[in-house]
């Protein structure tokens, strides 16, 4: 079978309001890795420490690393026409989804998903982590890094498939993904400049690139700090 095993590295769980700051890609043919993507991402924020402290990532890692919107060309050409495989794909996706609209370009992928096979094969389990899945059936993973939990994922369905691909066939096709999003808009110049004003005043130290942000994102924060020093008030 052939697909592209795929992995992200995020700031958190939301794509609505988190970033890609990794993306591990790993191409199988007939069973066989051929090829490999890898890269960091800048996600116009920096990072909290315990996105650091759980992926290895640091500051400086991401700091001159490319944008999603440039990345994702890339990675999309990498994949072509090939289906996506990954432990939760979906979650995946959705990010891979959320980048190529907003930089204007299409993506709807066939997917399979090595968490939902393990839960039906193997339910008598204790977790169906990709960890402790690699640990079952010996594979070595560096858990927490994008290529690294790729290639496990990988490595994971070939044991699913050699074990239970003859039971349920059907668990081993890709299957359509779905997630829907929207282009999201920039941030307007004067939205810039009352973030900007408000930072300064206050001396905030904010943690986001404001002329990278989109118009949400930018609002959201907005109000946050609203809300924050309103209560300094009192």
């Amino acid at each position: 079978m052939d697909y592209v095993a795929l992995d992200l590295e995020t700031t958190g769980l939301d794509p609505k309001k988190d970033k890609i700051i990794e993306i591990g890609a790993v191409k199988v043919i007939n069973g066989a890795e051929t090829d490999s993507f890898s890269t960091f991402v800048n996600p116009g924020r920096r990072l909290d420490e315990r996105v650091s402290e759980l992926t290895g990532i640091e500051e400086s890692d991401i700091k001159d690393a490319p944008k999603a919107e440039t990345v994702i060309i890339d990675l999309l050409e990498f994949i072509g026409d090939l289906p996506l495989l990954g432990h939760s794909i979906l979650f995946d996706y959705s990010f891979v989804k959320r980048a190529a609209v907003n930089a204007g370009l299409s993506f709807d992928r066939d997917g399979i998903d090595t968490l939902r096979i393990s839960r039906a094969c193997c339910p008598d389990l204790n977790s169906k982590r990709l960890l402790d899945m690699c640990t079952h059936y010996g594979i070595e993973l560096c858990a927490h890094r994008a290529l690294n939990d790729a290639r496990a994922s990988h490595l994971l369905f070939l044991k699913l498939q050699e074990d239970f691909s003859a039971k349920y066939p059907d668990l081993f096709k890709p299957a359509q993904l779905i997630y829907k999003a929207k282009k999201e808009q920039p941030v307007r110049e004067r939205e810039k400049k009352r973030l900007k004003d408000m930072v300064k005043k206050h001396n905030i130290d904010c943690p986001y690139d404001i002329d990278a942000m989109t118009r949400n994102e930018a609002s959201r924060y907005y109000d946050k700090l609203r809300a924050q020093i309103e209560e300094e008030k009192y």
